[in-house]
């Protein structure tokens, strides 16, 4: 009896760890009733004020972002990617993550007392918020509170389909890592430790032992420290940084450069990932926070710790093949266009899309990548995962090439394609025509890794961005015409980017960027009467001109949320200026809270009528920089204005020395704006 009752200990105990594992990989959606706190679906529709990124990234994937009335700045460009203008241009923002505006979230809410959810960072709110709203905190600690919140707020809104589909899209990204890193033995696996930004003299910090930080690494298959502290963030001594000895070291992207100075230190550079170069940098969305793009993230960490592995041929765990066909959602109505689609394919078991577009006899076309080429019949534009770019760097580009060929059944003899890191869900499709003449503009973009420009910045190598346009015409262009047709849409494509001020990656705060380190364009000669003309004074030549600009701007809008109105705090940020970074700890030898005035300067910019001011001083800075603008009395005259108008004193209440801008590295009249919002005490 004893043995028996042993005996069915131990099944039921590996039914359990069946069950529960299991229960982690096929996680549906039918097994959440309700929302971690309750709420109702009424309550839902009086409105939201989202604090938390998590949680706004699920409202606009859900696609209910007209439910959102109010959010952090820092969302923004998430709002313009998965969100319709006028949607977006009815969510008020109420300040940044740091310091949000108690009195903006109450006018995005209105009389509705709808809801604010917050993150642990704005529990000292709570009282203030929970007199005109009820104020929720939903956990975003592992992959179940985030499957449950998804889940969950799916239900309340009535997209239960969709929340599934992103939950099982997040579920199937980390479960081909789990595969993957069976194929590696456990020997083999490396220390990683993740780096966070406040690096002092002495020690540079980590995330503690239970944080969700350190279960990314663990799902990456990596070794994360366990320094046996609790606090959210951890000081590393030197004893235990070598101790530890990290093969791999990454951060967030915005830390990079306090980071890679502090490990030049002496002993702080003796570690393997330092002597090897093994430091690497991600978007903060993706390391400071579980959300709904946590599965890219975890396969981005895992590929780059196991790099060398992840190249093995014989560590692929998928089959490589076609997945998916997708027309586009706008035809291409030539007469020599066979079909226009988007292939799906697993390869290197990650996801790549593809542009293809077969043509119904063979064509001549131009192309900046290979030149002219004659008889093709497919062009394309080719999308590769952040997972496989390091990979992509190993390999040459012939080979890679070859391969995706194969993969996709092309001949490449017969085929001509561009290849990119812009997600090809983000590709515009523009038509414009006129006068019986018809041109299709195809254009990915991404400006956020390599802007460049041109005669300024140097060539050294930066990870993707790139902008890439196809261009068809119902026109036989001539060769004249076709290469005439590049400098067309070259011309228009860095007149986009100067009209979104589009900034130098390599120097943002002094220079425009004119396009991206790595684009190219394919020009198809097309069928119809002949074109021997196509530059700016003809018809053919404007056409081209204002699809490419048109596609251009829709394209960087889907990828990186950029537009023409967004505010004067991403503009700061695009140009590498945090404000809390703007504020001085101390000023005039007087002590002062940083956060709360941070406050004031947010609740300041957010009327444009102050936000005109720093935007006014963006134009002005470009052109005095480049000897376009020599007397700037007249705008010290304007910024004068506006610290009196701020502070409430006159002119000679304000001390002199409080005249001279504060902030002399930057350029001169942006530092005076700066100067005149900051400092109107």
């Amino acid at each position: 009896m004893q043995r028996m009752r042993k005996f069915l200990i131990l099944v039921l105990s590996v039914l359990f760890t069946i069950f529960t594992t299991t229960a982690v990989w096929s996680f549906d959606c039918s097994n959440v009733s309700e929302l971690p706190v309750a709420l109702k679906t009424a309550e839902i529709k009086k409105g939201v004020v989202s604090l938390d990124s998590s949680v706004t990234e699920i409202f606009l994937m859900l696609g209910v972002g007209n439910f959102l009335r109010g959010i952090t700045v820092h969302d923004l460009d998430t709002l313009r990617k998965y969100q319709a203008a006028p949607v977006a241009e009815n969510i008020r923002i109420v300040g940044s993550f740091f310091a949000p505006s108690v009195e903006e979230i109450k006018r995005a809410l209105g009389e509705s007392s709808g809801i604010v959810f917050i993150h642990e960072m704005h529990e000292p709110l709570r009282e203030q918020l929970s007199r005109f709203a009820r104020v929720e905190k939903l956990n975003f600690n592992d992959l179940n509170d985030l499957y449950t919140n998804i889940c969950a707020i799916g239900r309340l809104v009535r997209r239960e389909a969709e929340a599934n589909k992103i939950v099982s899209n997040i579920h199937d990204q980390i479960k081909i890592i789990s595969r993957k890193l069976a194929r590696i033995p456990k020997s083999h696996r490396k220390r990683v430790m993740r780096i966070m930004g406040r690096a002092t003299s002495d020690t540079i910090y980590t995330p503690s032992a239970g944080s969700f930080q350190n279960l990314l690494i663990k799902l990456a298959g990596g070794i994360p420290p366990a320094f046996g502290k609790n606090e959210p963030i951890v000081p590393v001594t030197l004893k235990q940084w070598q101790s530890f000895n990290p093969q791999v070291i990454y951060g967030c992207g915005g830390d990079a450069e306090l980071v890679k100075a502090f490990l030049l230190k002496p002993g702080w550079k003796n570690v393997d990932a330092v002597k090897n170069g093994n430091i690497y940098f991600f978007p903060c969305d993706l390391t400071c926070r579980i959300s709904v793009n946590t599965g890219l993230f975890v396969q981005w960490l895992s590929a780059t710790i196991y790099e060398d592995e992840f190249l093995k041929r014989e560590n692929l765990v998928e089959r490589e093949r076609i997945v998916a066909r997708r027309r586009l959602d706008t035809p291409l109505n030539l007469p020599y266009i066979a079909s226009a689609e988007i292939l799906d394919a697993i390869v290197w078991d990650f996801l790549h899309k593809t542009l293809v577009i077969s043509f119904t006899e063979p064509m001549d076309i131009i192309s900046t990548l290979e030149g002219p080429r004659k008889a093709v019949t497919v062009v394309g534009n080719s999308y590769s995962p952040p997972p496989c770019w390091n990979m992509y760097h190993r390999l040459s580009f012939e080979t890679t090439r070859k391969h995706m060929y194969d993969v996709l059944k092309l001949s490449p003899e017969k085929t001509s394609m561009l290849f990119t890191g812009a997600n090809m869900d983000n590709l515009s499709v523009q038509k414009v025509e006129e006068d019986g003449f018809v041109v299709y503009a195809l254009v990915t973009a991404g400006v956020r890794g390599n802007a460049q420009r041109m005669s300024k910045d140097r060539g050294n190598f930066k990870e993707p961005g790139t902008i890439n346009i196809i261009l068809l015409t119902n026109r036989y262009l001539t060769p004249r015409a076709m290469t005439r047709a590049i400098i067309t849409a070259t011309e228009a494509k860095t007149a986009a980017l100067q009209d979104l001020d589009i900034r130098s990656t390599q120097n943002p705060l002094a220079w425009q960027a004119t396009g991206t380190g790595t684009d190219e364009i394919i020009v198809v000669s097309g069928r119809g009467p002949e074109a021997n003309l196509t530059g700016g004074h003809s018809k053919l030549g404007e056409l081209i001109a204002r699809a490419v600009y048109a596609g251009v701007l829709d394209a960087v809008r889907k990828q990186n949320g950029i537009t023409k109105n967004r505010t004067v705090f991403e503009r700061l940020n695009e140009r590498k200026l945090e404000l809390f970074g703007l504020i001085k700890p101390r000023r005039c030898g007087q002590a002062y809270d940083r956060r709360k005035l941070l406050s004031k300067v947010q609740a300041t910019l957010l009327k444009p009528r102050y936000a005109a001011l720093i935007e006014i001083a963006f134009a002005i800075s470009d052109a005095y920089d480049r000897g376009l603008l020599h007397d700037l009395s007249l705008f010290e005259s304007l910024c004068d204005s506006v610290k009196w108008e701020l502070s409430g004193k006159n002119q000679l209440q304000i001390p002199k020395a409080q005249k001279v801008p504060s902030f002399a590295d930057l350029p001169v009249p942006l530092g005076m704006a700066l100067d005149a919002i900051i400092n109107s005490e």
